[in-house]
């Protein structure tokens, strides 16, 4: 396990800025008044989750690496960090769905429906936090091993195979 430790923090790092960003949407009234804006600016997220991705694989690359990372212990740490972030997915959308935006799901289903965008059956089916908690258990890990990918390849300081020190 304390060989996992910064990809432990890391992940659990992400889903605390994951939930400050949540509360932000709602607090903004994109769970709400401005639910119409909310596909849009939920995108915004991205980069904010990319940067905590950079600052994960700089910290693993000084602290447990001496400064020096190869892409491979580069895109292994984020995977080890998105597996966490998925594993933590779960709990995220409870915590969003009971404790910071209890009423998201209803109002987008009223929006959805009220603007024929859907059926009052598919708007309960895709707004649920059954469905929710799915798309975000395979989505966050996938999207962070795209990004970690992306992200050891900026990072790395020494070629493959290099074990000089």
């Amino acid at each position: 396990m304390n060989k996992f430790k910064t990809e432990i923090k890391w992940g659990l790092i992400f889903m605390g800025v994951t939930l400050v960003w949540m509360l932000l949407e709602r607090l903004t009234g994109l769970h709400s008044t401005h639910i119409e804006k909310h596909a849009t600016y939920t995108n915004l997220f991205a980069p904010i989750a990319i940067a905590v991705y950079v600052f994960a694989l700089r910290d693993k690359r000084a602290t447990d690496l001496n400064g020096k990372m190869t892409y491979k212990e580069g895109l292994v740490s984020g995977v080890i960090i998105s597996v966490v972030v998925g594993v933590l997915s779960p709990l995220g959308q409870l915590i969003t769905a009971y404790v910071i935006s209890p009423s998201y799901f209803e109002n987008a289903i009223a929006y959805g429906v009220a603007n024929n965008l859907t059926t009052q059956a598919d708007a309960e089916a895709y707004f649920s936090l059954k469905n929710y908690i799915i798309q975000s258990t395979i989505f966050a890990p996938v999207m962070g091993v795209i990004t970690s990918a992306v992200v050891a390849f900026f990072l790395k300081t020494k070629p493959e195979g290099d074990v000089s020190e």
